[in-house]
């Protein structure tokens, strides 16, 4: 799909998502054609204090390249030895950071979307990071929190060296539903010296087509619309709109499911459920199917309800 602002080819990335971005549906959605893959979201204070779960947060394959850690928190004094954490650590390609995330127990913390209304500190958060990692720096950000606008927030940060920026179309109140704003995301253009990729709302290549059209973005960060559909991207990226049949949907889920299993085992099935109900979308018999589905706990559980 060579839709990007900048004549090329556009980039179909997969969104940062707390509790569903992890590497083994990472793994499925880049096996899919996802151009590059965030880790879930990743607590900048508790690496401080040397979490071993959050570190497993972040364990990836090397068939997950290019990955991204994503941080969010409130302190550029934890940024900036988390930065040097993940890269020793990691070594992902690149860090990303969260002023986007309009969760309660986070914005309690004066982090994600909290943060678009203090841009001085947001910027000192920035800076911290960029001097402590040699790695590319992005950030993820709202089109609205409250009175701030996506386009207030970039302006204050134009100068830094910020390699790309994904913006939500929707605002923080809104979270993930509603109109999408890409009259705010092509505003900002001007001011992203990086990569602009737009995220919200595209679940189809007609969404992708008029939203990179509309908004000028260099790509698209895909979120829910790769929920119980990972094989979106190669959709987008082949402009294909074919009918996708429950075989084939059947043979996604096990998959997905064996990896699950080999990665985290009896947990990442339990982990799983979410995401097997998500596939069994627009199902015959999809209710039936889900209440067997959130019930499982192996991989040959779900071959036999499958079957």
């Amino acid at each position: 799909m060579k839709d990007s602002a900048r004549g090329g080819q556009a980039i179909f990335a997969l969104a940062p998502m707390a509790g569903v971005a992890d590497s083994a549906f990472r793994q499925i959605c880049k096996s899919y054609g996802a151009d590059v893959v965030y880790s879930e979201m990743i607590s900048a204070t508790a690496l401080v204090y040397n979490s071993k779960k959050t570190l497993a947060l972040m364990k990836f394959a090397k068939k997950e390249r290019p990955f991204v850690v994503q941080l969010f928190g409130s302190k550029p004094e934890h940024f900036a030895v988390a930065a040097r954490i993940v890269e020793k650590k990691i070594r992902p390609d690149g860090i990303d950071i969260n002023f986007g995330c309009p969760v309660k127990k986070v914005a309690r913390q004066g982090a994600g979307a909290a943060l678009m209304n203090n841009w001085r500190l947001a910027r000192e958060i920035i800076i911290a990071t960029l001097a402590n990692t040699k790695l590319p720096v992005s950030i993820k950000i709202r089109s609205r929190v409250g009175k701030v606008t996506a386009l207030d927030f970039l302006k204050h940060l134009a100068d830094l060296d910020i390699k790309a920026v994904m913006i939500h179309g929707r605002s923080a109140a809104r979270g993930n539903s509603g109109t999408v704003d890409w009259k705010m995301i092509k505003q900002t253009r001007p001011f992203v010296k990086g990569v602009l990729l737009a995220n919200g709302g595209v679940k189809t290549p007609a969404d992708a087509r008029e939203f990179l059209k509309k908004t000028g973005a260099d790509g698209l960060g895909i979120g829910q619309g790769a929920l119980g559909r990972p094989w979106i991207f190669s959709q987008l990226a082949t402009h294909s709109s074919q009918l996708i049949n429950k075989k084939f949907v059947f043979k996604v889920m096990l998959k997905h499911a064996k990896l699950a299993e080999k990665l985290k085992g009896k947990s990442g099935i339990v982990e799983m459920r979410k995401h097997l109900c998500c596939y069994t979308s627009g199902l015959a018999s999809a209710s039936a199917l889900r209440q067997e589905l959130v019930k499982v706990e192996t991989v040959a559980e779900i071959k036999r309800i499958l079957r």
